[in-house]
């Protein structure tokens, strides 16, 4: 634990994620916020942020850029050349980050991919967002037994999943659930993730891709 005072506007986006993370955007408002993160000032959050969505933008623009560096810190140390080393490279900070005690995040992310709005994702800064780009293409690259469409898609349900799945244990252990060692929870879910990713595509699917006259294959959360 930091010995040293949050700011203000850090305690605002702290305050923001948990509620954000447990009532939805639409549950919450920013007077709601200021009093959770026990400014003494109703109007604190508009003073600091000016509206909702740039208290979203703020959420991201505080927990991605940790983040990513420790992703940038695993990729220099592994130099990941195969499926299952660049998964773990990508989704291992994600993983750590819903064990980061008092983190809402990962809940947070969840929540917004049932959001009504999904262009809500636009607020994350460019940079975050290329990042996930470039993970999803070096993904494809390692892929190609499995037609393009198809390759997309997975790709997209295991970033997710890996969100859902984080998320489920970050809101657990928040509730006094007793949940698997974190090793444990790595491993296992890696290797399911890796098996998704890898698996051979069967006849069935083959068949149904081809009786698709149109596939828009789901695009990859930025987290």
């Amino acid at each position: 634990m930091s010995l040293v005072p949050r700011s203000t506007k850090e305690e605002i986006v702290r305050a923001a994620e948990r509620l954000f993370a447990t009532r939805g955007l639409d549950g919450v408002s920013l007077r709601q916020i200021s009093v959770e993160a026990g400014t003494g000032n109703h109007s604190a959050v508009h003073y600091h942020f000016g509206s909702k969505n740039q208290l979203i933008r703020a959420i991201f623009e505080y927990r991605l850029p940790p983040l990513n560096e420790r992703r940038r810190i695993l990729v220099a140390q592994r130099e990941p050349a195969d499926l299952a080393s660049l998964v773990e490279c990508y989704v291992l900070p994600i993983l750590e980050q819903g064990e980061q005690e008092g983190s809402h995040y990962l809940s947070f992310v969840a929540m917004l991919q049932h959001s009504a709005d999904p262009g809500v994702f636009e607020l994350i800064p460019s940079e975050y967002r290329e990042a996930t780009r470039a993970f999803r293409d070096q993904l494809d690259r390692l892929m190609s037994d499995v037609p393009a469409p198809l390759r997309s898609h997975r790709i997209a349900q295991a970033i997710s999943f890996s969100v859902h799945s984080s998320a489920f244990r970050e809101r657990a252990q928040s509730a006094g659930f007793v949940v698997p060692p974190f090793a444990l929870h790595v491993a296992d879910l890696l290797d399911g993730l890796v098996g998704l990713l890898e698996a051979p595509v069967s006849e069935r699917a083959l068949a149904a891709l081809r009786g698709t006259a149109t596939f828009e294959p789901a695009v990859a959360l930025p987290v």
